[in-house]
């Protein structure tokens, strides 16, 4: 629950704890990821047309919620709400270019301009609504549900459901969420209620290559994108009066909850009666 006045000792626990996270991930990074293959000069990386850009999705998405979630523990400490929109901006926009200039230094990878672009994007998606309508109407939301592609490529994709959460982009989908109740001024549509539009990937394997074949029976597989269109809940909306169970039910707008869907997949429409 935000405070009226400035709490310093919040507005001290927030920062170091942000500071804390930031420097800590950063060298566990460098140690797990970056240290090994160490590249001997720093290098761009194009990668724009990787993945169908679900990736980019991915860094738009967490840029978002890295401002979202700054922003409102600051708010929380009490400071004033548009220095602290422009906190989580700062912290957003500097967590995710540090990454990138790490990126730079990696023989996998390189500083890449389409991942800054994508991390600007997500985080001026939720700044610019923030310091508009004072609210969020357009949120963006995560959904994963298990493949069989993922046991083509166990090495690249994942071999265990933690690793293919984070690797198989053709179970992931990446939504923006929306109530027409919050640009009606009637009251007639609920502003929990939202549409939700989806994007992923089907039959992704390589990330520059649009076929696969598959080595158990030759059969090939081609990329195709998804386009998918669904119902939300958001939860920050929903009508309670303890700002408590508020804060706590906002926190489930990082996930896209199950519905029904119509998947619109390379110009073929296919309904799902519960989508992950």
């Amino acid at each position: 629950m935000p405070t009226d006045s400035i709490h310093k000792g919040r507005i001290v626990g927030v920062s170091s704890g942000v500071a804390g996270a930031w420097s800590g991930s950063m060298m566990g990074l460098w140690q797990l990821w970056y240290k090994s293959g160490k590249h001997p000069n720093w290098h761009f990386f194009d990668d724009s047309k990787n993945w169908l850009q679900m990736d980019k999705f991915g860094h738009v998405y967490t840029a978002h919620k890295i401002n979202q979630l700054t922003t409102d523990l600051y708010t929380w400490s009490g400071m004033q709400s548009e220095k602290a929109i422009w906190m989580g901006t700062g912290v957003s926009l500097g967590f995710q270019t540090t990454l990138e200039v790490l990126d730079g230094f990696s023989t996998t990878w390189g500083f890449s301009w389409a991942d800054m672009g994508a991390n600007f994007l997500g985080t001026a998606l939720y700044t610019v609504q923030q310091l508009s309508w004072q609210e969020e109407r357009i949120i963006p939301k995560f959904s994963y549900h298990p493949t069989d592609f993922a046991h083509m490529r166990p090495e690249v994709l994942g071999s265990r459901f933690s690793e293919s959460l984070l690797k198989d982009y053709n179970g992931q989908t990446y939504w923006l969420s929306t109530s027409p109740g919050t640009f009606l001024a009637d009251g007639n549509f609920p502003n929990w209620l939202c549409f939700s539009f989806g994007y992923s990937a089907h039959g992704k394997l390589i990330g520059n290559e649009s076929t696969f074949t598959n080595p158990t029976n030759g059969t090939i597989i081609h990329e195709q994108r998804e386009f998918i269109l669904s119902l939300d809940v958001d939860f920050s909306r929903i009508p309670v009066k303890k700002p408590w169970v508020k804060t706590v039910l906002k926190q489930l707008n990082y996930l896209k909850i199950p519905f029904p869907a119509l998947i619109l997949r390379d110009g073929t429409l296919i309904g799902a009666p519960l989508y992950f």
